[in-house]
């Protein structure tokens, strides 16, 4: 049986929309673009929370497992950066995503092997975008 999303948006003004998640409690992010498309820069743009959740998404298997191979991960981020085409629809080409992790004795076989199979396996976003464009990644360690 399939897994069942909904999402909600709901008009503000100008490009500004309130986006809700209808099957995950009602949370809300502020959608908008920038001023000189119409806009009033006040929110994430759609492009962007794309983004944002490939990084969600692979982070958070990242870390579950590496919880489950008791990796002492103090401190974690994610940067992403996309490159778009030139012209409309304005499509990612390319996207690098780099994570950085910073812990105690964290082995990095077990780091790499986390990424691979968020990659591979678990990622339901890297799925989708990895058959839209280049993804590339890489990981920092730093023992403390």
């Amino acid at each position: 049986m399939p897994v069942v999303m909904e999402v909600e948006l709901n008009h503000i003004k100008n490009l500004q929309f309130d986006a809700n998640s209808i099957s995950n409690l009602g949370y809300k992010i502020l959608l908008d673009t920038s001023k000189n498309v119409g806009g009033d820069d006040e929110g994430v743009k759609p492009t962007e929370l794309l983004l944002m959740s490939f990084a969600g998404c692979s982070a958070m298997d990242i870390i579950s497992i590496l919880k489950k191979k008791k990796q002492d991960i103090r401190s974690f981020n994610v940067k992403v950066r996309g490159e778009r085409a030139d012209s409309h629809p304005r499509v990612f080409t390319k996207i690098g995503i780099i994570y950085s992790f910073k812990g105690s004795d964290i082995n990095e076989n077990a780091v790499k092997r986390a990424i691979e199979l968020a990659k591979d396996t678990y990622c339901s976003v890297w799925a989708m975008l990895k058959k839209a464009c280049d993804i590339e990644w890489s990981y920092t360690i730093e023992n403390l």
